[in-house]
C-alpha cells in the first residue's frame, strides 16, 4: 500500500513486452556526460565535426532548392529517392554485384535499416549469430524483438568461422558481421575467412547481414570485397536474389546529421522493408537524400573519403602510441587499417569500469567494454574513439588517462 507522498507511475504497467525489453544505450547516457565543460571525450563513435563539407552542403542545397525546390520539400516515395537508389546499385554494380533499382531501399541512417530487419525477420527467441564483441546499437535494436543472441569469438582477423562452425550448438536464423574496421574491436575479416563465411551462409541457408559503414574510411590498402561481392562471384543473374543483406551510411565521410543509409538485399526482402518503413517514417527526408546523391555521382564524396582518412590515420597512429606507452605491461591494443576505434585489453584482473570512474573524475572518457558482449562480458577491455579528437586533445585525453592509471 503507498504510503502519503508516493506516487505510482501511470505508465509502469501499460507497457508491451516490446517495451519493456528496450534499454538505454550506455553510449548514448555516457555521453550527456562528456557535454560538460574541457571534457575530452574518447566515448562516442563521432566523425570530426571540422571536417564536415559546410561550405559544400550549403551550396547543394542551394542549387537544389533553386532547381527543384518544391520536389525536395515534398513527401517522396518509401523506397528512397530514385536516383540516389540508381547510383547505389551502379555502384554495386561496378564490383560484380548485379543490383538493379529494385534490390535498393534508402533508410533513416543505417541504424534504421538495423531496425527494420529486426521487425520484419525477427521473432521472440529467434537466434542471432554476432561476433563478440560487437556493435552495441544492433544489439540495443535487436533485444526489443526478443532476439536469442549467440556468441561467435573473434581475434586480430576478425569473426573466427572455425567457432561458427563448431561452437554453435543451433543454427541461426541470420548472422551479424562488420567485416571492415569493426565496431568496437578495430579488426577486419580477413579475405580467407570471408570465403568461408560466404561459403557457410550459402551451405546453411543463413541470411547474412554485412554492416559496412566504416569501408571507405581506409588507412592502408583499398578494402577487401566485400561478403555479397564474393557471394555473387558464384552467381549468374541480372538482378540479384542472393541471401546476403548490405548495408552502408554517408553518415561517417560526408555527415551524420543527413540521417541517410543504403540497404542492398533480395528485391522480396526489400518489398517487406518497404512496408516497415511506410509505418515508421513514411521515408527517408527528400532533401537529405538529393544533397547526398548530388555530393556522390560528383565524386566529391570519394575526395572527402580520401581526405577523412588521411586525418583519422594520423590521429590513430597518435593515440595507438600513446596506448602503448602509458597502459600497464601485458595490455593489448588492436591497431586498425581503418574506421574509428582501437580497442584496449587489460591484463587480467584489471577492471575498466574502475579504470572508467577513475577517468572521469579527470573529465576524459571513453567506453568500457562489457557493454558490446551479448553475454559474458570482457571486464577488461574499452574502446576509445580517435576520429572526433584533433592531436593536441588526443595528448590532454591521454594524460588525463595516464593520470587515473596511476591513482
Amino acid at each position: 500500500m503507498k504510503t502519503m507522498g508516493e506516487t505510482a507511475s501511470p505508465w509502469a504497467d501499460m507497457y508491451s513486452v516490446r517495451g519493456r525489453r528496450i534499454k538505454s544505450s550506455a553510449i548514448r547516457e555516457l555521453l550527456k556526460v562528456t557535454e560538460q565543460p574541457n571534457f575530452v571525450s574518447f566515448a562516442g563513435g563521432f566523425p570530426a565535426p571540422e571536417l564536415f563539407p559546410v561550405k559544400e552542403v550549403a551550396e547543394v542545397t542551394q542549387k537544389i532548392l533553386a532547381e527543384n525546390g518544391e520536389q525536395a520539400l515534398q513527401y517522396s516515395a518509401t523506397e528512397g529517392y530514385r536516383p540516389l537508389r540508381e547510383w547505389a546499385a551502379e555502384e554495386m554494380r561496378k564490383v560484380g554485384v548485379p543490383a538493379q533499382v529494385e534490390n535498393v531501399i534508402i533508410t533513416t541512417g543505417s541504424q534504421q535499416a538495423l531496425d527494420l530487419l529486426g521487425r520484419v525477420l525477427i521473432d521472440k527467441d529467434d537466434p542471432v549469430a554476432v561476433e563478440s564483441p560487437t556493435y552495441l546499437a544492433a544489439l540495443q535494436a535487436w533485444r526489443g524483438y526478443g532476439a536469442r543472441f549467440l556468441q561467435i569469438p573473434s581475434d586480430s582477423e576478425g569473426l573466427s568461422v572455425d567457432g561458427l562452425q563448431e561452437g554453435l550448438k543451433e543454427k541461426p536464423k541470420m548472422l551479424y558481421a562488420i567485416p571492415n574496421f569493426q565496431n568496437p574491436s578495430g579488426a577486419t575479416l580477413s579475405l580467407k575467412r570471408r570465403e568461408q563465411l560466404v561459403q557457410w551462409c550459402r551451405e546453411n541457408r543463413v541470411c547474412a547481414i554485412e554492416d559496412d559503414p566504416y569501408r571507405v574510411i581506409c588507412f592502408d590498402d583499398r578494402p577487401l570485397p566485400r561478403l555479397i561481392e564474393l557471394e555473387c562471384a558464384q552467381r549468374e543473374e541480372d538482378t540479384y536474389t542472393g541471401q546476403m543483406v548490405y548495408l552502408t551510411t554517408f553518415s561517417k565521410v560526408l555527415a551524420p546529421g543527413l540521417r541517410v543509409g543504403v540497404v542492398v538485399t533480395h528485391p522480396e526482402l526489400i518489398s517487406k522493408l518497404v512496408q516497415a518503413k511506410q509505418a515508421s517514417d513514411l521515408h527517408t527526408p527528400t532533401l537529405n537524400q538529393m544533397i547526398c546523391y548530388e555530393m556522390a555521382k560528383t565524386g566529391f564524396l570519394n575526395q572527402q573519403a580520401r581526405k577523412v582518412s588521411t586525418v583519422y590515420k594520423e590521429r590513430m597512429e597518435l593515440m595507438y602510441s600513446e596506448v602503448k606507452r602509458i597502459f600497464p605491461e601485458g595490455t593489448k591494443v588492436s591497431r586498425p587499417s581503418g574506421g574509428m576505434f582501437l580497442w584496449v585489453t587489460l591484463p587480467e584482473g584489471m577492471d575498466a569500469d574502475d579504470l572508467w570512474k577513475k577517468a572521469l573524475n579527470r573529465k576524459v572518457a571513453f567506453v568500457p567494454g562489457a557493454p558490446f558482449f551479448p553475454d559474458n562480458p570482457k571486464s577488461n577491455t574499452l574502446r576509445l574513439n580517435f576520429s572526433n579528437s584533433n592531436l593536441d586533445t588526443i595528448r590532454e585525453g591521454m594524460r588525463r588517462i595516464e593520470e587515473a592509471l596511476h591513482s
